[in-house]
């Protein structure tokens, strides 16, 4: 899970290749700091159902009038203008993919070389215990309907 440890205060620029996150409904977007009021992220769902590119922007689009963060992590493997020049050398890709091409992969990418989503690494363990969870309900249910057993209440048409 992303560690927040910085607002980025309006009117002031963020550390340059810094890692920016800014919350959207139901998650948090993610792009690099790239100097002159700047951020370069992957678009993806950012504007809605409509997927779209890596491109460069302006900080107020990327947040949209939101908070923006800085995300605190382990240190980057490559200097900050290295960083930046990851971030830009990926400008015009269009493999958006929530799953495995999101925001977050993009960010790591640059910063670290890891192509990595810790928001959808938690999200599939939420689900995998649920998936899990509804097995071990379920199981009972299936080995009582094997013996011709059924819930109480339960009419021949259930």
């Amino acid at each position: 899970m992303a560690r927040l440890e910085q607002l980025v205060p309006q009117q002031q620029e963020p550390p340059l290749g810094s890692h920016l996150v800014t919350a959207r409904r139901g998650y948090l977007h993610h792009g690099i700091y790239v100097g002159d009021g700047k951020v370069v992220h992957y678009a993806g769902l950012a504007c809605g159902l409509h997927r779209g590119p890596v491109e460069e922007v302006a900080l107020a689009r990327f947040s949209r009038g939101r908070p923006v963060w800085v995300k605190s992590h382990s240190r980057s493997r490559f200097e900050c203008r290295e960083v930046i020049q990851r971030a830009r050398s990926r400008v015009g890709e269009d493999c958006y993919r929530l799953l495995t091409n999101n925001c977050e992969h993009f960010c790591e990418w640059c910063l670290r070389g890891e192509h990595r989503s810790y928001q959808v690494e938690a999200l599939l363990s939420r689900l995998g215990r649920l998936h899990a969870a509804v097995r071990f309900v379920a199981q009972p249910m299936s080995v009582l309907g094997r013996i011709g057993l059924r819930p109480t209440g339960a009419g021949p048409n259930a």
